[in-house]
């Protein structure tokens, strides 16, 4: 059984792994420096738990035991209890889900592991918010996606932020990150995937025109996905086997509006790629 410990000082440096959780640069040097990240809520820390990650320690109210006392009851862990007060003076923000998780990060497989039993994966090309990494790894896990893979610049999927709004999805995806952005797709050509490219430019092929096929027994097909302002880079986009968009309404086209946000277009594009 976890033990319980009450706290009521901010500055307890035994409350290290939660401080200012809103500052993403001091957050990077932490996490990475002690191998940890933060799980926010309870069905979130459920999925973090149930995953393997080891469990470092808990920060919650009191009110929380009830409903994660049968989490508790296989760890061996400190639980810190704190009013909301001090929770928010430690955190830097209102604790609504009440419950935070401090976890242990697992070794991140290589691509070419995540990728050898995979038909259908995503890559991402320097998505850097980490809501966008969270909602798009929430899409592709639901949609049946089978692997993500990052390039070197892209948001941490463990950030709080990112498991937060995946709901836990980013410990259901397997996912690796590239050690080379220059020649990083030519180690799934190597495994035989076909990589399409997706961009809002109007002589891109409409993805439905896509041939997918039987998503068992086609050919394993890679989806490329942008960053948030500029799209794929042109190396990526010249890589490619084909480039393929969303077509946009005509109407929604004489207004402007010209493309999606990459959440939305990710998960479009993921149903059509698993269809």
């Amino acid at each position: 059984m976890a033990s319980l410990v009450p706290v009521s000082d901010p500055a307890d440096p035994r409350l290290a792994d939660y401080v200012r959780l809103r500052d993403v640069n001091l957050r990077k040097s932490l996490e990475a420096e002690h191998g940890l990240f933060v799980a926010e809520g309870e069905k979130v820390i459920r999925r973090a738990v149930a995953a393997g990650h080891p469990v470092r320690s808990l920060l919650m109210a009191r009110r929380w035991f009830e409903p994660l006392a049968d989490v508790l009851d296989g760890l061996d862990a400190p639980v810190y209890v704190a009013d909301d007060a001090t929770m928010e003076s430690v955190t830097g923000f209102q604790v609504h889900r009440g419950a935070l998780a401090s976890l242990e990060r697992l070794p991140l497989p290589t691509v070419d592991d995540v990728v050898a039993g995979a038909r259908r994966i995503i890559v991402c090309e320097d998505i850097v918010d980490h809501t966008n990494i969270g909602a798009i790894f929430r899409c592709a896990a639901a949609l049946g996606v089978d692997a993500a893979v990052l390039a070197p610049r892209c948001a941490d999927p463990l950030y709080r932020r990112s498991v937060k709004v995946s709901m836990g999805a980013v410990f259901a995806l397997p996912y690796a990150r590239m050690t080379d952005w220059h020649n990083g797709l030519s180690t799934l050509r190597e495994h035989g995937f076909r990589l399409l490219a997706l961009t809002p430019a109007p002589d891109a092929l409409p993805i439905d025109d896509v041939p997918i096929g039987d998503v068992r027994t086609a050919e394993r097909r890679a989806l490329l996905l942008g960053s948030e302002g500029d799209g794929l880079s042109s190396r990526w986009l010249h890589e490619a086997d084909h480039r393929v968009r969303i077509p946009m309404s005509e109407a929604a086209l004489d207004r402007g509006v010209d493309s999606l946000n990459v959440v939305a277009a990710a998960a479009i594009a993921c149903y059509g790629l698993t269809r």
